[in-house]
C-alpha cells in the first residue's frame, strides 16, 4: 500500500483571529499562510508525488495550487471537507470555549453532534474511509511505493491520523495539526503507521524559542535562588 502526505491548508484570517470558519465560503490564505505554503512547496521539491486530492473549499484548493503550481490535476474530494459545525460556524473560539457543549468537544468528541451540523463520529468515518479508499486506488494504479497528497483541514487530518494510529476518536484532541503542516501515514496490508505528525519545517523551533522567551524563569530573574 502507499504513503500519504496529509497537508493542512495555510493560515487564514479566521485562523489568526480565532474564528471557527468551518465551511464558510470565501475564506482564503492570509500573507503568512501563503508564505508558509510556498516554503513548504520548496521542501517538497524532489518528492515523487503521484496524485493530489483536496477538500473543495477555497483555502485548501489555494494551498494545493501554491504547492504544486498546476503540476497536477487536483481531484476534489467532498469527504475531506471540513466538519459541518452547524450553528457554531463563524463563531469566535473564545465564545465557544464557554459553551456548555465545549467540554464534550474537547473531552468526549465521539459524543459530539454540532447543533444543526455533523457528528464528529460521522466526520471521522467519512474522512478515514476516503483516505483508505484513495490509497487502495492509487496503490493499484501506481504500485506499493506510491506517494500521494491530501490537502485538508485540522480536525479532518487529526481524525485520519488517529484512525491510522489506532487511537480512538475520544483521544484525537491530543493531536495537534497546525496550518501548512505535513503528517505522513504509511498504509500496508498488515496495518498503518504514522511516521511524521504536524511537521512545520524549522518553524516549530522558532515558535518554541519565542514561547521560551515569553515564559518567565522559575524564581523570577535569571540567577535567583
Amino acid at each position: 500500500m502507499g504513503t500519504l502526505l496529509l497537508i493542512r491548508h495555510g493560515r487564514t484570517d479566521a485562523n489568526a483571529n480565532g474564528i471557527l470558519a468551518g465551511r464558510t465560503p470565501g475564506v482564503v490564505l492570509d500573507e503568512v499562510g501563503r508564505s508558509s505554503t510556498v516554503a513548504l512547496a520548496e521542501r517538497l521539491k524532489g518528492v515523487n508525488i503521484a496524485h493530489v486530492v483536496s477538500s473543495p473549499l477555497e483555502r485548501t484548493r489555494e494551498t494545493a495550487s501554491l504547492l504544486f503550481k498546476d503540476s497536477f490535476d487536483i481531484a476534489l474530494e467532498n469527504r475531506l471537507l471540513e466538519c459541518d459545525y452547524g450553528d457554531w460556524q463563524g463563531a469566535k473560539l473564545s465564545e465557544l470555549a464557554v459553551h456548555e457543549l465545549w467540554p464534550i468537544v474537547q473531552q468526549r468528541p465521539d459524543e459530539m453532534i454540532f447543533p444543526n451540523g455533523e457528528s464528529m463520529n460521522d466526520m471521522s468515518a467519512r474522512a478515514s474511509t476516503a483516505a483508505r479508499e484513495w490509497d487502495a486506488k492509487l496503490t493499484t494504479e501506481h504500485g506499493d511505493k506510491v506517494v500521494w497528497v491530501a490537502v485538508s483541514h485540522g480536525d479532518i487530518i487529526k481524525a485520519i491520523c488517529a484512525d491510522a494510529m489506532g487511537l480512538p476518536l475520544r483521544k484525537f484532541q491530543s493531536l495537534l495539526i497546525e496550518p501548512a503542516s505535513v503528517s505522513v501515514i504509511h498504509y500496508s496490508e498488515s496495518g498503518s503507521a504514522v511516521s511524521k505528525l504536524n511537521d512545520t519545517g524549522s518553524e516549530w523551533l522558532t515558535k518554541l524559542n519565542e514561547e521560551a522567551i515569553r515564559t518567565p524563569t522559575l524564581g523570577g530573574e535569571s540567577g535567583s535562588d
